[in-house]
């Protein structure tokens, strides 16, 4: 895999993934920041650095973070806000883990920022991927990961949850809706197994996976009216 792809966070997997590296264009933006989202409460959950209080998203510890600040903003706003269910924290002010991940990846070059102005006055940022590479790279071992022969008890939890993730995001770069349905039952191998470490962060991932089918569905939805 290429140099800088291991050491991505689940939320950076997944967003680029949603790239489509042949038309060099991003898909399911409309609802990409709970994709994101998802991804970062999830690996917060596996880290430890988000318990599960009666279904409730609840920091761990007051000083404890990942180095990481797309994650740790994220950390800092559910240690100062109200508590929350983990759902709520899918969708609630979404948008800024994903402005705050592309700004991220545009510092570590797997993206390019184009700045613009809109109707020539408001400031707006677009994003070209950089890293194509990278990317396929990522796609080929989600894929791996989906169909096989790896055992669902030997995949990390980390891969796993991306592939999981993906699938009730109906991520479409990653497996068309016919291969979802092939691999469901896969799928829920690995649902199971992003949170093998306790069965409180099964039920964790569990509840964010709902929330971004929820998501994704209200999306084609919105798309489709």
């Amino acid at each position: 895999m290429p140099d800088g792809s291991l050491s991505l966070s689940l939320p950076a997997r997944l967003y680029l993934l949603a790239w489509d590296t042949k038309r060099l264009e991003i898909t399911g933006t409309a609802h990409l920041h709970h994709l994101v989202r998802a991804g970062a409460l999830t690996e917060l959950a596996q880290r430890g650095l988000l318990v599960d209080d009666d279904g409730i998203a609840a920091p761990a510890g007051l000083d404890a973070g990942t180095g990481d600040p797309v994650l740790d903003g994220l950390l800092e706003l559910v240690r100062e806000s109200r508590p929350r269910r983990w759902k709520t924290w899918v969708t609630l002010h979404a948008r800024t883990t994903l402005d705050a991940l592309r700004e991220q990846l545009a510092a570590e070059g797997l993206l390019r920022a184009e700045r613009r102005r809109v109707l020539g006055v408001l400031p707006s940022v677009d994003y070209a991927l950089e890293r194509v590479a990278v990317v396929d790279a990522l796609r080929e071992e989600a894929r791996r990961v989906l169909e096989g022969p790896l055992p669902a008890v030997e995949v990390s939890e980390r891969e796993a949850a991306v592939v999981a993730l993906a699938a009730a995001a109906e991520l479409g770069t990653l497996a068309p809706a016919k291969d979802r349905r092939r691999h469901k039952g896969r799928i829920e191998e690995l649902t199971e197994r992003s949170g093998a470490a306790a069965p409180a962060l099964r039920r964790v991932v569990r509840e964010v996976s709902a929330a971004v089918v929820v998501a994704a569905t209200a999306a084609s939805a919105t798309a489709g009216g």
